[in-house]
């Protein structure tokens, strides 16, 4: 897909194949940022109103991204570790009660859920590793679990889950179903409302090609008043303009759940992350990337190195980990001294090439890990 390199003149050594981690941004977005400092030196924030129409735009880029009903259903939070912390923290919790979630899940997406056990809160993990992981999921539901919380595509493993059938079981149950989407938004089409998700939570910094510091949440809008609010500021209230009111009230949207000042440097460096994905299409890329992760994969059986990411197409996103032959640590330092820019996750090498890698990368790329993970 040569139309975009433009927008990634990425140094000529470099084998960039890291998007799992933190993605390099989009040439569009690093001119945002200048743009935005550029006027800030000049004006200050005399243009603040227009400032925050970027913001407005973001939130309906997010909406289209995720499907939601509403503009209202989108916050804008620090990170995923907030979002699902203001889950954890804010849901009316009773002694007794299970979450769910699985046994490859990132320390985020299992740490809040663990912090609850102070509250008599139990923790279940569901080993994955067998041939229907929803499946596991499903038996691992008891009448005690309150919400089932995981990863849309696991972190280490690359294991895509079937967000359909879990939500489905959780409407079914009465469970409350929360998604961590970070390996998956702007990757792979998302629709909250077709999988009947409560929640979705996902920092930009990966796949949606963004800069860390700002992330989506998503609380199905009947749920927003229903958890309990643990910051408060001047930003998270109804007619939040009127900063002379003594009375107040949370805001109604999910401007609730963001306590104060907005990330706006980092609002105009992801809405124009988005503006590719918007531009190239969600199912192109998934194509694409799918296309990238196929060449990997037959390259690595070439050379004899098993794959941890699961080997059936429907089963894999952005995300392929392979066991090297010697010294996992080695293998990965030598890649990394040449250029090939990837992590150490699973048990092995994780690599994750996003939908503007050029071909050249990927052959570079297998020829330096036949030369030192052999």
């Amino acid at each position: 897909m040569t139309d975009w390199q433009h927008e990634f003149p990425q140094d000529e050594d470099l084998c960039y194949l890291n998007h799992a981690a933190v993605a390099p941004w989009p040439k569009r977005s690093h001119d945002a940022v200048v743009r935005f400092a550029a006027e800030n030196l000049s004006h200050g924030a005399r243009h603040y109103p227009r400032w925050l129409a970027t913001e407005a735009r973001l939130r309906e880029q997010l909406q289209r991204l995720i499907n939601a009903p509403s503009t209202d259903d989108i916050s804008l939070l620090k990170n995923t570790s907030e979002g699902l912390s203001v889950i954890a923290a804010g849901l009316d919790w009773q002694s007794g009660d299970r979450v769910l979630i699985s046994n490859q899940e990132f320390p985020s997406n299992r740490i809040p859920w663990q912090a609850l056990e102070r509250h008599g809160v139990s923790v279940d993990q569901a080993d994955l590793s067998g041939d229907d992981p929803e499946g596991a999921l499903i038996a691992a539901m008891t009448p005690e679990t309150r919400l089932l919380s995981i990863s849309s595509v696991q972190y280490g493993t690359g294991l895509r889950m079937d967000l359909a059938r879990l939500g489905e079981a959780c409407r079914e149950r009465g469970i409350l179903f929360c998604v961590d989407a970070i390996q998956s938004l702007g990757v792979l089409p998302m629709d909250v409302q077709a999988i009947h998700a409560d929640f979705v939570v996902a920092d930009g910094h990966k796949w949606m090609l963004g800069p860390e510091g700002l992330a989506l949440f998503y609380c199905r809008a009947a749920l927003r008043p229903t958890l309990t609010l643990h910051q408060h500021g001047w930003h998270m209230v109804a007619d939040a303009g009127d900063y002379s009111r003594q009375d107040w009230q949370p805001a109604h949207d999910g401007t609730r759940f963001e306590c104060g000042s907005p990330n706006l440097l980092c609002a105009h460096a992801l809405s124009a992350s988005l503006s590719l994905i918007e531009e190239v299409g969600v199912a192109r890329i998934a194509a694409q990337v799918a296309g990238h992760i196929d060449y990997l994969a037959n390259e690595l059986d070439a050379l004899g190195l098993p794959l941890v990411t699961p080997a059936q197409c429907e089963r894999r996103a952005g995300i392929l980990t392979f066991l090297p032959g010697g010294d996992s640590k080695a293998c990965w330092q030598a890649l990394m001294a040449d250029g090939v820019v990837c992590a150490p996750r699973g048990g092995g090498i994780r690599l994750s090439p996003h939908f503007y890698t050029p071909q050249s990368v990927l052959e570079k790329a297998m020829a330096l890990i036949g030369r030192h993970c052999r």
